[in-house]
């Protein structure tokens, strides 16, 4: 089954309209829930004013002084509200202070809009500089939510010795996921055998992160918690952290109200208030030999995370271990900050910290070879990672690395050579069209940083079914990218049946194990393998209690199953994540094995450029990766079209516009994303290398498309425009003008 192109399992409903979204799910007399948002980024909350004209009597309302349990999210660090008490600071223009419900949707828009907020302003921090410089000081002793650093030698000595020495700065926006639907929550709070019970079904990719949040909120015990995934319609990371604050504002009218509640946020509310990309800035030092060997690395990256960590420190974290890149270097140093603002918080987004710090160092490479006078595929060539070689943690390359023949096959793929000698006669006659191609070469690591899936401890298992069928028991989510297909195709792979005999269980907290979250390209892999573990496992049951004989067949096998449920009246078989051996890692430090392994890759980008407008068209893209075995092809082909779309539209168009601290293009109609019209032919090329650590030999896939897109295309801009400022994404027209005009005025 592995290597197979499986439907997706879930596909028929989807496309028959009978996949039950969370906004579908009837619950009779449920309540429509609306947040009463703060609209200043920092004050102090004085009072609520209740407008006249509304029946309040009518409404369920719940304020911080309402909540059971206790007012903190929990997250990485437990240190963002729920809700904003009377007296208490308000940190970002989106903080929720109240929840109202009723059964008449617009009359609950009505009200929502008649309450007053009472806010003492207090001076806000809008940008990464300004926090740096605690102007003023809103988190903490130095407005820091985390600090990274990462040494390997010493770069110190070398720039004095160096031939040459390159600094360069460069800068990364925010990033709207935007699924196609929104976030959506339904709760209903009430006893059940003699307790209390919340059970909230959502849009979501953790439950148990959910989970966790709702046990700290109310107080209450494991078993009294449910929650339930619904059919997804996209998420991106969108919906990782976040679920567990919308998900508890549900949960706390139901609770309030002893009604059901639904809390569907439209595009304008989920725009403006979930999380996006954290933007950045990074600085990079080099020194290079004469001959363009790479000999330090200094690098300082920073996100700007909002006014709760969240999920930054693991952000982070990625960012850090990726921002040397693809490079062999003997002496680096990176200092990486997480800094505190009055915006809403940023979060989870496809690559996780990645594409910030790897944008930097490829346009960085790029232009270190225009200032060095040489080749960039040459310098990179020179400098690439090979067998043997230490990473800036000290990991060492212990895989088959051809990242030489990587990138020669996307060059050759997209006429690399031959397309830059005929722009070079082109591009100087007239005319306001201008071309160029340019590439870039990266890494994702697979799995959680460091010792993140120790500490998880993920649990998966299979499950016969009275039928003689088998069902997967993971907390995985389906969210388009096609878990539920590959899984099956696994558990079919080491049962060796058909796919058909093996299906997805619901993602319910009560029915299925926690697998860890469905995030940082760890599902295929790091769930997998504990899936490919408990279906040998679950076989060799069926043998040792003399239900199943070898070989057998489909037909033997289902009816062993069967007869197995009948016998013991349940049958399931269970694996647990162990770290591999060999792996070490020191979180203070950050030294040893990042991750377990690393998908690697080389994109390759045309575009044109028109002067007159500044618009940019990307005429051709290859995308070609090592992602060790593919489980299923053309699902596999998706995720890497779409990762390169999401790239395209970062890289150019999608520039999240902030003032006072508030998305102000928080709809689809100014958030410019790109459509099938925008994009290219994207050629997409595996080169499978095969992972002892994954299930059929799998490593992870779905992160690492976002890397590569945005600084193939601004080194593509490059060479097609000479040598302007292109440092930052996204080169919006207006920006690029910026940029040209730089040039013309001197």
């Amino acid at each position: 089954m592995i290597g197979a192109s499986s439907p997706r399992k879930e596909g028929r409903a989807k496309v028959l309209g009978t996949a039950i979204y969370t906004d579908d799910k009837f619950m009779p007399g449920a309540l429509h829930g609306l947040t009463v948002r703060s609209e200043v980024p920092r004050g102090i909350l004085r009072a609520i004013h209740f407008g006249e004209g509304i029946p309040w009597g009518e409404f369920t309302l719940v304020t911080a002084a309402d909540i059971p349990g206790t007012n903190l999210v929990a997250s990485v660090v437990d240190d963002q509200p729920f809700l904003i008490g009377i007296g208490e600071e308000i940190t970002h223009s989106q903080q929720a202070v109240l929840l109202l419900a009723h059964a008449d949707r617009h009359l609950a828009e009505k009200a929502r809009r008649a309450v007053r907020l009472e806010i003492e302003e207090l001076p806000a921090v809008l940008d990464i500089q300004s926090s740096l410089d605690l102007q003023p000081l809103i988190y903490g002793a130095d407005n820091l939510l985390k600090e990274i650093r990462i040494a390997k030698g010493d770069p110190d000595p070398v720039w004095a010795q160096a031939a040459h020495v390159i600094e360069g700065e460069y800068r990364t926006g925010a990033q709207e996921q935007m699924y196609i639907e929104p976030n959506a929550m339904l709760s209903v709070v009430e006893p059940k055998n003699g307790v209390l019970q919340v059970t909230v079904w959502g849009s979501l990719q953790c439950p148990y992160y959910v989970h966790g949040a709702l046990k700290q909120l109310f107080g209450l015990p494991e078993k009294q918690v449910r929650v339930v995934a619904m059919e997804m319609g996209g998420a991106f990371g969108g919906k990782e952290d976040y679920p567990s604050v919308n998900g508890g504002h549900a949960a706390l009218l139901a609770w309030k109200s002893a009604k059901p509640v639904r809390l569907i946020y439209d595009r304008e509310e989920d725009l403006a208030c979930t999380t996006k990309r954290h933007p950045s800035r990074t600085r990079l030092r080099t020194a290079f030999a004469e001959d363009g060997t790479l000999l330090a690395l200094e690098a300082d990256f920073i996100l700007d995370g909002g006014a709760y960590a969240t999920l930054s420190p693991v952000v982070l974290s990625r960012g850090a271990v990726h921002a040397a890149s693809v490079y062999r270097c003997p002496h680096v140093r990176i200092h990486a900050r997480a800094v505190a603002t009055n915006t809403p918080p940023p979060g989870a987004f496809r690559g996780f910290g990645a594409p910030q710090s790897l944008f930097a160092m490829e346009r960085h490479m790029d232009i270190c070879a225009r200032k060095l006078g040489l080749d960039a595929v040459e310098l990179r060539r020179k400098n690439f990672l090979r067998m043997g070689d230490t990473m800036a943690t000290g990991q060492v390359i212990r895989e088959d690395l051809d990242l030489a023949g990587l990138m020669d096959r996307a060059l050759t793929a997209i006429g690399y050579r031959d397309k830059r000698a005929a722009f070079a006669l082109t591009n100087p006659e007239d005319g306001p069209i201008k071309r160029g191609v340019g590439f870039s070469v990266f890494m994702h690591g697979c799995g959680f940083t460091g010792n993140g899936e120790s500490h998880v401890a993920s649990v998966a298992g299979v499950e016969g079914l009275a039928d003689g069928t088998v069902a997967v028991l993971a907390a995985s989510t389906e969210m388009g990218q096609g878990k539920n297909t590959v899984f099956a195709q696994i558990v079919a792979e080491a049962l060796q049946l058909p796919v058909d005999l093996v299906d997805t269980a619901p993602v319910d907290t009560d029915r299925v194990p926690n697998s860890g979250p469905t995030v940082a390209s760890r599902s295929t892999m790091m769930v997998g393998r504990i899936l490919e573990d408990a279906a040998i496992g679950f076989k060799q049951a069926l043998v040792q209690q003399d239900f199943l004989a070898e070989p057998y067949t489909p037909e033997t096998f289902q009816a062993a199953v069967a007869k197995a449920v009948a016998t013991l009246g349940s049958l399931r078989c269970y694996g647990q994540y162990h770290r591999p051996p060999g792996l070490q890692w020191n979180d203070v430090t950050y030294q040893g094995d990042a991750y377990p392994t690393y998908s690697w890759a080389c994109y390759a980008a045309e575009v044109a450029v028109d002067l007159d407008t500044c618009e940019v068209k990307v005429a051709d893209f290859v995308a070609v990766q090592e992602v060790g075995r593919v489980v299923n092809p053309t699902l596999a082909a998706g995720q890497i079209e779409g990762g390169v779309a999401q790239g395209i539209g970062w890289g150019l168009w999608e520039e999240v516009t902030m003032q006072r601290g508030r998305m102000i293009n928080n709809q689809m109609t100014n958030y410019i994303i790109p459509t099938s019209v925008d994009l290219p032919r994207i050629q997409v090329i595996f080169l499978e290398n095969a992972h002892a650590g994954g299930p059929g030999g799998a490593k992870g896939i779905g992160e690492l498309p976002m890397d590569g897109p945005a600084p193939a295309v601004v080194n593509a801009l490059e060479n097609a425009l000479g040598t302007l400022r292109l440092d930052e994404v996204p080169m919006t027209p207006d920006r690029l003008l910026e940029r040209c005009e730089e040039v013309t005025h001197g």
